[in-house]
């Protein structure tokens, strides 16, 4: 029998990474409504191209900082341009359509935003190196990318305000840039690892932005930093449950036992043929039983979810892979053993 969830989004919740295939904005919307009724999210549609990528929808939240785009990548302006009106339409477009299919919704509602530490690793300066080379920038950044979150959100609360709003911050370049394997803009080179309490700190500042709303760090990259994100507040922690390692096992036990939920990441993001629901989540009851959890503990702590973005799947496979999610889920409070 589950226990009781803590989390806005209760027992046995299924949701995206927010990636989607296709450039059509409604039916995206309609897909994600209609697949994940209980815990929808925002759709991100990366195929339209610059200002539609992870971090083009995010340099478009951005207060008072601005960027176009370089044959090399994002790169910093001194006012608005095309590549940020462009980003700020699609958005537009993209809230127009949740709006439109989320009438009379009650209940979570996701929303994603690259992290200030992938921000800065993807971003340049002026000069063309990253704004992670400088402490100073990378301090500018986060604030800026806090209040342009608090507007953003409060956007989102507006046009759904039915919605318990989840933010999600897109994490997958925070172990390299805590390494110090974030290369230069030559190559040949590597930044300097960022100290764990400057990084934490960041973290935090954006984190307050969500007004108290529950914020998820997600990162389908090895080697996730558990007890760092819990330490920042992160309400969960979002990955790509095939790259766990045996060296993760004793910060997910304390994570879950700490009280943060964990959004495993276990059906594929690319077409392939999938198996039983109960199948899917196998590893996680394994995993469950290895470190000694409360089997009661397990569909209230774990959400199932992708392995992480759907962008490169057929729209056929992305429909079939978050109902998957949804069975998965409700297999694991169904049979938690």
């Amino acid at each position: 029998m589950s226990e009781k969830s803590r989390f806005i989004w209760g027992t046995a919740a299924a949701t995206g990474v927010g990636s989607m295939p296709g450039g059509d904005a409604r039916e995206a919307a309609k897909t994600v409504t209609g697949s994940l009724e209980a815990f929808p999210h925002l759709p991100e549609l990366p195929a339209r191209g610059p200002g539609a990528d992870m971090l083009g929808r995010t340099i478009g939240l951005l207060a008072e900082l601005y960027a176009h785009v370089e044959p090399s990548g994002w790169r910093l302006s001194d006012r608005p341009g095309r590549d940020t009106r462009r980003a700020r339409s699609w958005m537009g477009e993209d809230l127009d359509a949740l709006e439109e299919f989320t009438q009379g919704f009650e209940g979570p509602l996701k929303v994603q935003a690259v992290g200030p530490w992938t921000l800065a690793t993807g971003l340049e300066l002026r000069g063309g190196e990253a704004v992670l080379s400088d402490a100073g920038a990378c301090r500018d950044l986060a604030a800026s990318l806090a209040e342009g979150l608090r507007g953003h959100l409060a956007e989102v609360r507006r046009r759904v305000p039915g919605a318990e709003v989840v933010l999600q911050l897109d994490e997958p370049s925070l172990t390299p840039v805590l390494s110090g394997r974030v290369r230069s803009a030559s190559g040949y080179r590597t930044y300097n690892a960022v100290d764990r309490v400057v990084v934490e700190g960041a973290l935090r500042e954006v984190f307050a932005a969500a007004g108290g709303a529950p914020v998820i760090v997600h990162s389908c990259a090895p080697e996730v930093p558990f007890a760092l994100l819990r330490r920042a507040g992160a309400t969960g922690i979002s990955f790509d449950f095939s790259l766990l390692t045996e060296r993760d096992e004793e910060s997910i036990g304390e994570a879950v036992e700490g009280g943060t939920a964990l959004f495993a990441g276990v059906v594929p993001g690319t077409d392939t043929a999938l198996s039983d629901p109960a199948l899917s989540v196998m590893g996680v009851r394994t995993l469950w039983r290895r470190l000694g959890l409360s089997p009661g503990s397990l569909a209230t702590s774990v959400a199932v979810t992708p392995s992480c973005g759907l962008a490169g799947a057929s729209p056929a496979y992305a429909r079939s892979a978050l109902a998957h999610c949804a069975r998965a889920a409700r297999s694991l409070a169904d049979n938690p053993e």
